[in-house]
This record gives C-alpha cells, sequence and structure tokens, in this order.
C-alpha cells in the first residue's frame, strides 16, 4: 500500500482522524424514568431492602411496555466491539493506511453499538446520513479503490450490506431532489407515503425509537440538498424544528451532533484549501527547478558551441598559415 509522501495530504488526513471520534454516539437516552418502586428505594436508605430488592430482579421481568417488548432478548448473545472489529479486519483484507487506522475504529466501533442496540431500526435517512459521513471522512483517502473496500468491509463487520445501504441511501437522496424545504417538513409531519414520511409515521408510533448521530446527519444532508445554507448556525435552528416540533423528539442531541459534523467539515475543508495551495506552490517550485536546469543546459551547450567554432577556427587558421 502507498503511504502518504505529502506533507499537505498528511495533515489533512491526521486532522481527519483527530475528529473523526468525535462522530462517536454519546449514549443520552430520550427520556428517562423512574418507577414509584426505585424511587421509594433512593427515598428510603435500608440496605436490606435495596438488598431484597435487587435480589427480586429478574431480567425483563418488569410489568412495563419495555420490558414486554424486549424480554425475548434476554440472554441473547451480543457481539461484542471486538468482534465486530476482527470481522471488519478480516473482510477488508489489507493493511489500513496508518493514519487512518484510529478513526476506522472509532468507526466500527460507533456503527456496531447503533446496530446492536434492540431499539435501532435502520432506514433510508439513516443510510443517508452514514454515507454521508463516510464520504466526509473518507473522500481524502489515498487509494480510492480501497476506499471502497473499507466501506464495504464496515457494513459486513455490523452485519449489513453496503449495496443495501447505499440503495436505501439513494432513494432518499433521490426523492428529496426538487424538494423544498416546506416538502420536507410536511414529510416530517407525516403527510404523504414518501419514504421520509413514512419514516416520520413510524417515530410518531414508536414510543422506543431509538436517535443516533448517523440520523441526525441524515437530516443536515436534507437540508443541505434542500438549499437550507450549511452553517451550523442556519442549520441548529432548523434541526431544533424539524426534531422538536415535527417529530415530537428531543432536538438536544440532534443539534450538538450538527454542530459537531459542521466543526469537523470545517477543519477537513480548511485543511484541503491549505493542501492545495501547498501542491500549487510545490509544482511552481518545481518548474522553476526544471526552468533553472534547462537554462543551465542551454547555457553549457552554447559554450560547447562556441568552444567548437574556437577550435574550427584556430584549425582553419593553421591550414591559411601552411
Amino acid at each position: 500500500m502507498r503511504t502518504c509522501t505529502s506533507s499537505s495530504l498528511c495533515l489533512v488526513l491526521l486532522l481527519a482522524i483527530a475528529g473523526s471520534n468525535a462522530f462517536a454516539p454519546q449514549q443520552f437516552p430520550n427520556t428517562v424514568r423512574h418507577s414509584k418502586t426505585s424511587l421509594n428505594i433512593l427515598d428510603d436508605p435500608d440496605p436490606t431492602k435495596m438488598a431484597r430488592a435487587g435480589a427480586k430482579y429478574k431480567p425483563g421481568g418488569a410489568d412495563t411496555e419495555f420490558a414486554r417488548r424486549y424480554r425475548h432478548l434476554v440472554g441473547a448473545k451480543i457481539r461484542t466491539v471486538a468482534e465486530a472489529f476482527a470481522e471488519f479486519t478480516k473482510e477488508f483484507g489489507y493493511t489500513i493506511n496508518p493514519l487512518y487506522k484510529n478513526m476506522m475504529t472509532d468507526l466500527v466501533g460507533t456503527t456496531h453499538l447503533i446496530t446492536v442496540n434492540a431499539r435501532f431500526k435502520r432506514d433510508e435517512l439513516w443510510c443517508l446520513g452514514t454515507m454521508t459521513t463516510l464520504e466526509l471522512l473518507l473522500k481524502n483517502y489515498p487509494e480510492p479503490d480501497v476506499k471502497k473496500k473499507i466501506i464495504a468491509a464496515l457494513f459486513k463487520s455490523v452485519g449489513m450490506d453496503v449495496g443495501e445501504v447505499q440503495s436505501q441511501a439513494e432513494v432518499m437522496r433521490q426523492w428529496v431532489q426538487g424538494q423544498t424545504k416546506e416538502d420536507v417538513e410536511a414529510a416530517l409531519q407525516g403527510q404523504g407515503d414518501s419514504p421520509l414520511a413514512k419514516i416520520a409515521k413510524n417515530i410518531k408510533a414508536d414510543e422506543f425509537w431509538m436517535y443516533s448521530r448517523f440520523f441526525g446527519i441524515g437530516l443536515v444532508k436534507l437540508m443541505e440538498i434542500v438549499g437550507i445554507e450549511m452553517d451550523k448556525d442556519e442549520v441548529y435552528p432548523v434541526m431544533e424544528d424539524w426534531m422538536s416540533n415535527k417529530l415530537g423528539r428531543s432536538h438536544l442531541t440532534a443539534g450538538a451532533d450538527s454542530d459537531l459534523f459542521f466543526r469537523v467539515k470545517d477543519k477537513l475543508d480548511m485543511m484541503e484549501t491549505m493542501m492545495k495551495e501547498i501542491e500549487i506552490r510545490e509544482k511552481k517550485r518545481m518548474a522553476e527547478r526544471l526552468e533553472a536546469k534547462a537554462e543551465a543546459a542551454l547555457a553549457a551547450a552554447e559554450k560547447e558551441k562556441k568552444m567548437q567554432d574556437e577550435i574550427a577556427a584556430e584549425k582553419a587558421k593553421e591550414t591559411v598559415d601552411a
């Protein structure tokens, strides 16, 4: 595998790695619920009572809708992050560029932890956000063909097919083309039968729907396509409105995720601009060096010609004298 040979490219890649782990999901629940029993235990510091309550605990045995929905998963074998990364390494089959190793470790772990959650449901918007994130973080990977293998191995490591994810992302991308902000907002309210409207209806109907960072980035991508200015101060109020008023969910984590997305994107854009400027200067210096070599060669040729002319003239003179 080729290694980074340009200091400018290294700067870009290092920045991508530095910002990549910021995309790891923060584990904040959508809502926090306390049962009366748990509150009573906290109010009563009696350790004996707390011990008895703990002894009675049975996974999935609570008389709640959440427990009833997911109790069939009690005791299920859940793959670890280490197992997911081992699958990624096996599927990739190459030595990943050292500058990207930490970033991919974070991305594999992040995606794994999202997808093994029982509440996770993959949809077109999540796929669009995931592909947008990968396009941003891997766009300067030195070998484009290897980059495709990285993306395919990432999804394989979490039990997904890259073609299916890309197809779902493209469904959302194609639908939003030509739409307006008002059209998107109507769909987020569940109006119509578009892919986004179906997602919104499912969210509203599911008390335990799980937000993840890639879903939020998918919303940011929708904003970009419908023409909303890609500035964090412009996007945040839209994100707040879409999450809180249109979907009926908390906007706080999504707003923080959109801010983070723009911080990483701005740094990458800045470093890419610097890289281009450095490459232009390097090409200019190379052209100057080549010009200097050409001038030196021309001067040497002229000097050699002058010397040969002088030798020929001297020989001719000797011939005349003879």
